[in-house]
Protein backbone atom coordinates (compact mmCIF):
# COMPACT_ATOMS: atom_id res chain seq x y z
CA UNK A 1 0.00 0.00 0.00
CA UNK A 2 2.89 2.39 0.67
CA UNK A 3 3.94 2.25 -3.01
CA UNK A 4 0.63 3.88 -4.01
CA UNK A 5 1.24 6.93 -1.82
CA UNK A 6 3.61 8.77 -4.22
CA UNK A 7 1.13 8.35 -7.08
CA UNK A 8 -1.68 9.74 -4.91
CA UNK A 9 0.55 12.57 -3.69
CA UNK A 10 1.65 13.35 -7.24
CA UNK A 11 -1.95 13.42 -8.41
CA UNK A 12 -2.88 15.73 -5.53
CA UNK A 13 0.00 18.08 -6.39
CA UNK A 14 -0.99 18.09 -10.08
CA UNK A 15 -4.61 18.81 -9.20
CA UNK A 16 -3.61 21.70 -6.90
CA UNK A 17 -1.41 23.20 -9.64
CA UNK A 18 -4.13 22.71 -12.25
CA UNK A 19 -6.78 24.41 -10.10
CA UNK A 20 -4.51 27.43 -9.60
CA UNK A 21 -3.79 27.74 -13.32
CA UNK A 22 -7.43 27.32 -14.32
CA UNK A 23 -8.37 30.09 -11.89
CA UNK A 24 -5.84 32.30 -13.71
CA UNK A 25 -7.52 31.77 -17.06
CA UNK A 26 -5.46 28.88 -18.46
CA UNK A 27 -7.23 26.05 -20.32
CA UNK A 28 -6.13 22.42 -19.96
CA UNK A 29 -4.98 20.85 -23.22
CA UNK A 30 -3.34 17.63 -21.98
CA UNK A 31 -2.62 15.94 -18.68
CA UNK A 32 0.03 13.23 -18.24
CA UNK A 33 0.75 13.20 -21.98
CA UNK A 34 3.34 10.51 -22.81
CA UNK A 35 5.78 9.81 -25.59
CA UNK A 36 9.07 7.92 -25.93
CA UNK A 37 10.96 10.80 -24.25
CA UNK A 38 8.82 11.03 -21.14
CA UNK A 39 5.67 12.60 -19.77
CA UNK A 40 4.30 16.12 -19.68
CA UNK A 41 2.31 16.57 -16.49
CA UNK A 42 0.20 19.50 -17.67
CA UNK A 43 -0.10 21.31 -20.99
CA UNK A 44 -2.28 24.42 -20.88
CA UNK A 45 -3.04 27.33 -23.15
CA UNK A 46 -4.27 30.88 -23.36
CA UNK A 47 -4.75 32.74 -26.62
CA UNK A 48 -1.38 32.70 -28.39
CA UNK A 49 0.47 30.97 -25.52
CA UNK A 50 1.26 27.46 -24.31
CA UNK A 51 2.34 26.49 -20.82
CA UNK A 52 4.00 23.15 -20.00
CA UNK A 53 4.11 22.37 -16.30
CA UNK A 54 6.24 19.73 -14.57
CA UNK A 55 4.76 19.19 -11.12
CA UNK A 56 6.83 18.06 -8.13
CA UNK A 57 5.04 17.40 -4.84
CA UNK A 58 7.16 17.13 -1.68
CA UNK A 59 6.38 16.52 1.96
CA UNK A 60 9.37 18.44 3.36
CA UNK A 61 11.82 21.15 2.37
CA UNK A 62 14.91 18.93 2.75
CA UNK A 63 15.71 18.90 -0.98
CA UNK A 64 14.54 22.42 -1.74
CA UNK A 65 10.94 21.22 -2.11
CA UNK A 66 11.85 19.14 -5.14
CA UNK A 67 14.27 21.57 -6.80
CA UNK A 68 17.01 18.93 -6.59
CA UNK A 69 14.98 16.72 -8.96
CA UNK A 70 15.02 19.38 -11.68
CA UNK A 71 18.49 18.82 -13.06
CA UNK A 72 19.90 19.07 -16.56
CA UNK A 73 18.84 15.55 -17.57
CA UNK A 74 15.25 16.16 -16.46
CA UNK A 75 15.13 19.46 -18.37
CA UNK A 76 16.46 17.71 -21.48
CA UNK A 77 13.80 14.96 -21.24
CA UNK A 78 11.07 17.56 -20.79
CA UNK A 79 12.31 19.59 -23.75
CA UNK A 80 12.35 16.45 -25.92
CA UNK A 81 8.90 15.39 -24.72
CA UNK A 82 7.55 18.85 -25.52
CA UNK A 83 9.08 18.70 -29.01
CA UNK A 84 7.30 15.35 -29.42
CA UNK A 85 4.03 16.96 -28.24
CA UNK A 86 4.50 19.76 -30.79
CA UNK A 87 5.11 17.19 -33.54
CA UNK A 88 1.82 15.52 -32.58
CA UNK A 89 0.09 18.94 -32.59
CA UNK A 90 1.74 20.71 -35.58
CA UNK A 91 -0.69 23.62 -35.57
CA UNK A 92 0.68 24.56 -32.13
CA UNK A 93 4.34 24.71 -33.21
CA UNK A 94 4.23 28.46 -33.90
CA UNK A 95 2.74 29.42 -30.51
CA UNK A 96 4.91 30.95 -27.82
CA UNK A 97 5.61 28.29 -25.19
CA UNK A 98 6.92 28.36 -21.66
CA UNK A 99 8.13 25.45 -19.51
CA UNK A 100 7.76 25.82 -15.75
CA UNK A 101 8.15 23.66 -12.66
CA UNK A 102 5.49 23.73 -9.97
CA UNK A 103 6.97 22.77 -6.60
CA UNK A 104 4.01 21.88 -4.41
CA UNK A 105 4.27 21.33 -0.65
CA UNK A 106 2.23 18.25 0.31
CA UNK A 107 0.28 17.94 3.56
CA UNK A 108 1.07 18.31 6.37
CA UNK A 109 3.42 20.99 4.99
CA UNK A 110 1.85 24.31 4.15
CA UNK A 111 2.75 27.01 1.75
CA UNK A 112 2.27 28.37 -1.70
CA UNK A 113 3.13 26.58 -4.90
CA UNK A 114 6.59 27.70 -6.01
CA UNK A 115 6.86 28.33 -9.77
CA UNK A 116 10.24 28.10 -11.49
CA UNK A 117 10.57 29.16 -15.13
CA UNK A 118 12.75 26.83 -17.18
CA UNK A 119 12.33 28.37 -20.64
CA UNK A 120 10.38 30.97 -22.49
Amino acid sequence: MAAALPVLAGGWAEQRSLRLLLSRGWRLRDRNWRCRWGELDLVLDKPGRLLVVEVKGRRSGIDGWGAAALGRRKRLRLTRAFACWQAAHPIEAARAAELVYALVPLPPARGAVRWIRVSA
